[in-house]
């Protein structure tokens, strides 16, 4: 392959609206930049907690090549047994050995590998193991199979979503950030050649906080009574992508670009 390769990334999907603005915003996404490769955060789609073998299938039909997934990740307790069912989802590298999943993913279409990283952050979010840690011994396992090597940072803290970009800059095609919901204009490609960005955002509710129905957050807020929040389900959708422009032999990025559609 000698011309670049385009990999598009979506930031997390919210629930069903989020999922509908996946069927209804994709296709024409698709017919404009021609990706390579297709990757979404999907560990809010099932109804904003986690995900389901149905809904699995409804993103892979789309033409989503791979799933990764953050803090959510078991919220639908099924995903414990059947996570090896669902051989295209990817559960954050940094849970302890023995958890269920795999701690990467190489994907393959048309002679071309990606792989994949999936870390979770540890500032403002509950224990886990090392990010850094886990992203040092795994780069070099996945560098033996790709030069082109994609790390969903899914954290809360815009600096440790930083640090993780530093870290690997030069070790791998691009750290893109999820968690926050709400897509930040810091892209950019770092000087040894990894593209970043803090936050690609996320597809739901336009008229929500982040993806979730107004009123319950705000009861939260004002009142500090317990509240399970809930995607909002109607009205306007976001769609929130980052387009990757990467260089297939040496794995660097030339290119990223914040795709932001508001669909009606």
């Amino acid at each position: 392959m000698s011309k670049n390769l385009k990999v598009l990334f979506i930031g997390d999907i919210i629930g069903k609206l989020g999922r509908q603005v996946c069927q209804q915003v994709l296709p024409e996404i698709k017919k404009k930049f021609s990706p390579d490769f297709i990757i979404a955060n999907g560990e809010n789609s099932a109804h904003g907690y986690g995900i389901t073998e149905k809904i699995y299938k409804e993103l892979i039909e789309l033409g989503v090549d791979a799933i990764t997934m953050g803090n959510h990740v078991w919220d639908k307790r099924e995903l414990i047994t059947n996570i090896d069912k669902l051989p295209l989802v990817l559960r954050p590298a940094n849970y302890p050995p023995g958890t269920p999943g795999v701690d990467h993913l190489i994907i393959e279409k048309k002679g071309v590998k990606v792989g994949l990283l999936n870390l979770t952050g540890r500032v403002f979010m509950k224990e886990m193991d090392c990010p850094f840690q886990a992203a040092e011994q795994l780069v070099p396992e996945i560098k033996k199979q790709t030069n082109i090597i994609i790390v969903d940072m899914h954290a809360e803290a815009t600096s440790e979503k930083c640090a993780m970009g530093w870290l690997l800059d030069g070790r791998v095609s691009a750290v893109v950030g999820t968690h926050t919901h709400v897509m930040t204009a810091d892209e950019r490609v770092l000087p040894e050649g990894t593209a970043f960005i803090s936050d690609i955002g996320m597809v739901g509710g336009y008229d929500s906080i982040i993806g979730m129905k107004k009123e319950q957050i705000l009861k939260r807020f004002k009142t500090l009574l317990p509240e399970r929040f809930e995607p909002t389900d109607e009205g306007p959708g976001l769609f929130n992508a980052v387009l990757l422009e990467i260089d297939p032999k040496t794995g660097k990025a030339k290119k990223i670009e914040r795709i932001n559609r508001l669909n009606p």
